[in-house]
C-alpha cells in the first residue's frame, strides 16, 4: 500500500455488493469482483466519498478498520494483483464486473458471509 490513506470494504459487503459507493467515486477506483467491491489501493485519492454513502458500512479508513476486518485492507490490495493480475488499470469502468474473488472472500460460506 502506498503513503497515501485509503480506504478498505470489509466483510459486510460480501454477497450484498450495493454499489451506491460506484456512483459517487470521483476516481472510479471501486472494482466489481464476484461477490464483493475491492477500492484499489492505488487509485483511491482519500476523498471519502464512498463512506458515507455504503448503506451496510462496509467502507472504512485503511487505519480505522475494526480488528475483525484488518485481513481487508490485504484482501483489497491482493485483488488487484495475486488474485487477478488487474495491476493498475486506473478505472473500474473500462474493466467491468471481475468474474473473480479474493480467495478470502471465496472462503467465506454464503450463509455467513454478512455475520
Amino acid at each position: 500500500m502506498g503513503e497515501l490513506l485509503t480506504f478498505v470494504i470489509a466483510q459486510p459487503c460480501v454477497d450484498v455488493k450495493d454499489k451506491a459507493c460506484l456512483d459517487v467515486c470521483p476516481v472510479d477506483c471501486i472494482y466489481e469482483g464476484s461477490r464483493t467491491l475491492y477500492i484499489h489501493p492505488d487509485e483511491c485519492i482519500d476523498c471519502s466519498a464512498c463512506e458515507p454513502v455504503c448503506p451496510v458500512e462496509a467502507i472504512h479508513r485503511d487505519t480505522e478498520l475494526p480488528e475483525e476486518w484488518q485481513v481487508y485492507e490485504r484482501v483489497n490490495a491482493e485483488f488487484f494483483t495475486a488474485t487477478t493480475d488487474l495491476g493498475s488499470p486506473g478505472g473500474a469502468t473500462e474493466v467491468g464486473p471481475v468474474a473473480a474473488d479474493h480467495e478470502h472472500i471465496t472462503a467465506l460460506p454464503r450463509s455467513a458471509a454478512r455475520t
